[in-house]
């Protein structure tokens, strides 16, 4: 089984650390959270994944493979997908649109060919609306395909992020604060999506600031704090850790 792992990674913003030796694995069929209040650098650690931010030092390798320093398109390749903080979505493209995005890299035909609506690039289309449509039913999607995407409601719209992220058949998918904003009906809907993803065998980096949410739904947990780990382990373990509850003192997982 395939790992994802950050080995002494380091980002450094002129003499700014905002990440120091931070050394987190991820295997494959697992969800792991990353944990820590706000500034603590969560962020920063996906961009240097995902190649949005180069990396000072350390190494990030997807099982044998080095992607350190890979451009976004390669790393991509490599297996990662990933959903952002903010919501990006083409607000007046459908929904069917957003997601098809998604699976770029799988596409075979030219642009030329598609241009010219030859029929290798007609027949590939076609197959790639219904792929579209059979992973829109599986986040329940399939009912909005054809509404712009800015019409849906906050949590359906995250789920489109996330379905168009799945597009691309990753290995291993990275969620950025995926619940920021839901309520408990939507985040107890992309918890089911979470697990379903684990149970497929991709390996998924939860990163959120709700802590309860993240010791539901992950087996280790790592915590961040000033860009440094300064806890690791099960829910319970970390959740229990002084240098845990200290950082946290008067957030919500008090509340």
């Amino acid at each position: 089984m395939s790992t994802l792992k950050l080995t002494n990674l380091s980002k450094r913003f002129g003499g700014v650390v905002a990440s120091d030796d931070v050394n987190l694995s991820v295997p494959a069929g697992e969800i792991i959270g990353l944990i820590g209040p706000n500034g603590a650098g969560k962020t920063t650690i996906v961009n240097m994944i995902t190649g949005m931010l180069p990396v000072s030092g350390g190494q990030i390798h997807v099982g044998d493979a080095d992607i350190t320093h890979a451009p976004a398109h390669e790393i991509s390749r490599a297996g990662l997908a990933r959903t952002f903080q903010n919501i990006r979505l083409l607000g007046e493209a459908t929904v069917l649109e957003n997601v098809m995005i998604g699976f770029h890299r799988h596409e075979t035909s030219s642009t030329l060919a598609a241009l010219l609506s030859l029929p290798a690039a007609s027949s590939e289309t076609a197959s790639l609306r219904e792929r579209t449509l059979a992973l829109l039913a599986e986040f329940d999607l399939q009912d909005f395909a054809d509404y712009p995407a800015s019409g849906l409601s906050y949590g359906h719209q995250r789920k489109v992020e996330m379905a168009r992220a799945m597009a691309a058949e990753p290995d291993f998918v990275l969620l950025d604060e995926p619940i920021a904003g839901m309520n408990d009906v939507e985040s107890d809907a992309l918890a089911e999506i979470f697990q379903r993803l684990a149970a497929n065998g991709k390996g998924v980096l939860l990163i959120e600031h709700n802590v309860r949410f993240v010791a539901k739904m992950c087996s280790y947990i790592y915590v961040l704090d000033g860009g440094r780990l300064i806890s690791e382990g099960t829910p319970d373990d970390v959740l229990k850790d002084p240098a845990v509850i200290s950082a946290y003192l008067g957030d919500q997982h008090h509340a």
